[in-house]
């Protein structure tokens, strides 16, 4: 079986597995394998609010496919194989841990309204919180101990969670320090990856501006999710800032452009 060389299979023709949010997932051309397909849809407060806003799933696939090739780099295990166009990707089928990991480095967000914390304030280390993945109880907020004794995941798949999030975390950090942005928190989902008896815990779903909170190191300017959630505006210009500092996007790139285009 060669991943890098799928047989494409457009979109209309495949079988649809799932849908979320801001995602729809298809069966993949191999076995074991799905075709992510990045929506422009826009959603916040569990999806109490709703936009579509043009070209932002065009800007998440390509920050996304980014991210989880240098994680990949690093040894850092994933689901992305890699881009098929402008808004799919080529991923490994895994069974999504149903919780959320959330990385904070800067009080802001909930954090800050649950303990009155300044926003900004920088904490004094790292901190993860689960939350459990149930759009119907609004993602409550967990502890270590509800997730071992409901079975969402095993105390070795949390310390293989814990020891993945903080990986991606100093890599994070780094990775947006050195174009200018402070990473203030993020949320990363981790999936089980089934391969023959062996079984290992991946890093699943994006990592992008839609699930980041990302500053200017200078004027503390949002460039993430935030300028939707606060109706602040200039999303696309915002994401598009992020795209082109890591070196993805050139001036000339136009991320509204229809697709998905296949990627010679």
């Amino acid at each position: 079986m060669d991943f890098l060389k799928p047989r494409y299979i457009p979109m209309k023709s495949r079988r649809r597995i799932y849908e979320g949010k801001a995602k729809v997932l298809f069966e993949g051309p191999e076995p074991g394998t799905l075709v992510q397909h990045f929506k422009d849809d826009a959603t916040a407060f569990n999806a109490k609010k709703h936009d579509v806003i043009d070209g932002k799933g065009v800007l998440n696939n390509r920050i996304s496919e980014y991210v989880f090739l240098q994680l990949n780099s690093i040894g850092v295990p994933t689901h992305f194989i890699k881009r098929l166009n402008m808004r799919e990707q080529l991923i490994r089928e895994v069974e999504i841990i149903p919780l959320e990991v959330v990385v904070r480095n800067v009080a802001a967000g909930s954090l800050s309204q649950r303990l009155g914390l300044d926003e900004g304030m920088p904490l004094p280390r790292s901190i993860i919180e689960f939350y459990y993945k149930n759009d119907a109880l609004n993602d409550p907020m967990v502890s270590e101990e509800h997730i071992t004794a409901f079975g969402w995941a095993t105390p070795q798949e949390l310390d293989d969670i814990m020891a993945l999030a903080i990986r991606v975390n100093d890599f994070l950090t780094g990775l947006f320090l050195g174009v200018g942005i402070r990473l203030v928190d993020f949320k990363m989902e981790c999936g089980r990856l089934y391969e023959g008896d062996m079984m290992r815990i991946v890093v699943a779903d994006e990592i992008s501006p839609d699930s980041c909170r990302l500053w200017d190191i200078k004027s503390n300017d949002k460039m993430d999710k935030d300028r939707f959630r606060r109706d602040m505006g200039g999303l696309i210009e915002a994401y598009s800032e992020v795209a082109r500092r890591l070196g993805i996007l050139t001036e000339g790139d136009n991320p509204k452009a229809e697709g998905p285009k296949l990627v010679q």
